[in-house]
């Protein structure tokens, strides 16, 4: 038996969300005279995550274990699970990916893997409710393998933990296709689906198609395609039927099978309101993204194998996990029943339709809701919005430019020189740059640089500075400004000032573009042989100014650093984000 580590984390604190609808359905039964108490009903009142007795009385949260707590749905089920009012547990094989999640204060952590009959025993003991999310996809040609072992191992151990409950997402099935003439990806999860319904344990088997949030592996190829080809040779399968989901949809009947009666073990289909053609999808896709419409000619010669490698060429989505979602849509996938909606209704408004679902995967980006570590450890909380352990292709193309300069300089003197920037003082570098494209920006109908800065010295959020507009600030530590110049798509400048010890200060200067479509795609690469000049110029004049805004006090001291606007031995300059290794400054405290 492989050693077990458990990290007890502070255990969720019971508090519970009133699930929107679920009153007006509850309330709406009653007036038919067809009251049941169902899941929903319980997370609207507050008890889903408690054992209730037959008399009512609540005695305590039931506890969750969650596989896959680090991949794409198990990430984004915890948080629905703890808000509900359950204690929460974690399998995972690396602890350490959960450390930037929001929740990772809340729930606790086995470490152990599902393979591993030992660390499975050891995370089901006291479960209530196992949620099985996890697959061996990409991992190599023996992964149907993999999966039956690890899905044996399951069950087992879940029965002989006396687990009430398990509940497993796997994929829609198309109706009448021998299983043999699957997928290897749809076969496999077919036979997982199987194997735990044949383990003794109560088992809802949730089968659902295209998921369609941000980071979804379906759903990101589906965007990058749209995204950078406006013109597509597509084989057949764009032709192919799907019934899509939404992932806040996906999250709501998985909380809600949690809840389902004992006797209750079967597989259910779960799909959003429409069924559409791949190419329809893509179509929808580009008018809520605000593309053009794409001409998509399908011909009949790309077989799977050969989809699969050029999705892998024109997208940043793995052929590994391409070639098994292209094998998936040779077959229609259209849910056959809808039982789940007597456990779990929908409230109203759901479940959410295809260009609803597009619009919330796209809103972080469309709202400028841009996550990043430096101004908040704290990740938007949307089901559709990224994770921190998303894959790096997810969440669609968000290109960026760093640099990062130490400053030998007290933090406030340097935040003063990025607080002032713009308007008469300029942006630090290649002045000429900066007006040629003020001037373009005018020419092609935008606001240009003319518009300067409403107070020299101090900003605000929603100022105008030049072609850019004060989205964040939080003063003397960040300021992010966004673009509004004419751009194929969206970008960002973000100015950091940290404290970095002996008086000195460390500047982090981010440039972040959202390409629209291909335009966006080229108008990227396009510039990026400047980014040198411009960016890396304008992180080292803002040291310098700053380092000559503070001489006067620096030289008088004793044993100063060195002469301003020079580099000293003490305060070597870091690199300055194009990786050529130059010194830090020592890190000795």
């Amino acid at each position: 038996m492989s050693a077990v580590d458990v990290t007890r984390m502070p255990r969720a604190s019971g508090a519970s969300r009133r699930a929107g609808g679920t009153v007006e359905v509850r309330e709406a039964r009653e007036r038919e005279g067809t009251r049941t108490t169902t899941e929903a009903d319980r997370v609207a009142d507050g008890t889903a995550g408690t054992t209730v007795k037959a008399n009512g009385a609540a005695t305590g949260p039931r506890t969750c274990l969650v596989t896959g707590a680090s991949g794409y749905i198990g990430g984004r089920l915890v948080p629905e699970l703890l808000d509900a009012g359950y204690r929460v547990r974690c399998l995972v094989r690396t602890p350490r990916k959960l450390r930037d999640q929001p929740w990772a204060g809340r729930v606790e952590v086995v470490r152990g893997d599902v393979t591993d009959a030992g660390s499975v025993a050891a995370a089901l003991e006291g479960v209530d409710v196992a949620y099985y999310l996890v697959h061996a996809l990409g991992t190599g040609r023996d992964f149907e393998r993999t999966d039956r072992e690890a899905a044996r191992v399951f069950g087992e151990q879940a029965r002989g933990a006396r687990v009430g409950r398990l509940v497993y997402l796997g994929g829609l099935t198309p109706a009448g296709v021998p299983e043999e003439e699957l997928s290897p990806h749809l076969r496999s999860r077919a036979e997982v689906g199987r194997i735990l319904l044949g383990s003794g344990v109560p088992t809802a088997v949730l089968r659902a198609a295209v998921i369609i949030g941000s980071g979804s592996a379906s759903f990101e190829m589906l965007r990058y395609l749209t995204e950078r080809l406006p013109v597509m040779v597509t084989p057949r399968w764009v032709r192919t039927r799907i019934q899509p989901i939404a992932v806040r949809d996906v999250l709501r009947v998985l909380v809600g099978s949690a809840g389902l009666p004992a006797d209750v073990s079967r597989a259910f289909d779960v799909g959003g309101p429409e069924v559409l053609t791949y190419l329809e999808m893509m179509q929808r896709y580009a008018a809520v993204a605000g593309l053009p419409r794409r001409l998509i000619v399908p011909v009949p010669v790309l077989t799977p194998g050969l989809s699969s490698q050029w999705v892998g060429l024109v997208t940043p989505v793995p052929a590994s996990i391409a070639r098994p979602l292209t094998e998936s849509l040779r077959h229609e996938v259209v849910c056959g029943e809808r039982d789940i909606e007597r456990y779990v209704p929908s409230p109203p408004g759901h479940p959410l339709g295809f260009d609803r679902a597009v619009a919330l995967a796209l809103e972080r980006v469309r709202d400028a809701q841009v996550a990043t570590r430096w101004s908040s450890a704290s990740v938007p909380g949307a089901p559709s919005d990224p994770l921190p352990t998303d894959p790096d292709w997810a969440g669609g193309s968000l290109y960026t430019d760093l640099r990062e300069r130490y400053a030998d300089v007290a933090p406030d003197v340097l935040w003063d020189v990025v607080e002032g920037i713009g308007g008469e003082n300029g942006w630090y570098s290649f002045p000429l740059a900066w007006a040629v494209r003020g001037w373009l920006d005018r020419l092609a109908g935008g606001v240009g640089l003319r518009r300067g800065r409403r107070d020299a010295r101090r900003l605000r959020v929603g100022d105008s500075l030049d072609f850019w507009r004060v989205e964040e600030i939080e003063r003397g530590r960040l300021l992010r400004l966004r673009a509004e110049m004419r751009l194929p798509g969206l970008a960002w400048l973000e100015m950091y000032v940290d404290e970095e010890g002996r008086g000195g200060a460390r500047y982090r200067q981010r440039a972040l573009f959202h390409p629209r479509g291909l335009l966006g795609q080229l108008y990227w690469w396009s510039v990026s042989p400047f980014h040198a000049v411009v960016f890396g110029g304008m992180a080292r004049n803002i040291v310098r100014a700053a380092e000559r805004a503070q001489k006067p006090s620096r030289a008088s001291r004793p044993g100063a650093a060195g002469a301003p606007g020079t580099t000293s031995a003490s305060a070597p300059a870091s690199e300055d984000g194009t990786g050529t290794g130059r010194r830090r400054p020592p890190q000795a405290r």
